[in-house]
């Protein structure tokens, strides 16, 4: 339990990638799918930064002349993080504008019910 009060914030991005998960998993809405994805996305993005700061160190701009790597945080843990929301972001703006059309054809945003749908209008064909 000591380690915990140390690393608090993998285990804050461990439930929050768990709620994210089961979210994801067990709910039937198209758009509660969709949140649970972005709650996954913000477990995932909280482990890499929590990962990438060691403490003690400062951000990987030299100063003085002193360029040992030891002084420094890696910034690569960052980038990804940043490149990971602006693909998150990109993804939800692409599933958000499907749901829409979603909805315009099926009139619900329940899964199984577009999925019963969609097979009665392929079968009537």
């Amino acid at each position: 339990m000591g380690n915990l009060l140390y690393n608090y914030e993998e285990a804050v991005a461990l439930i929050l990638f768990s709620i994210g998960f089961m979210t994801l998993l067990f709910h039937k809405n198209l758009l509660r799918k969709l949140i649970g994805m972005n709650i996954m996305d913000s477990g995932v993005y909280l482990f890499l930064a929590s990962m990438g700061y060691i403490y003690g160190r400062r951000a990987p701009i030299v100063e003085n002349g002193d360029v040992s790597a030891v002084h420094y945080v890696n910034p690569v843990p960052a980038s990804l993080v940043l490149t990971g929301i602006v693909v998150s972001v990109s993804v939800t703006a692409v599933m958000l504008s499907l749901a829409v059309r979603l909805y315009e054809r099926y009139h619900t945003l329940n899964l199984d019910e577009i999925y019963a749908a969609a097979r009665t209008r392929r079968e009537h064909r």
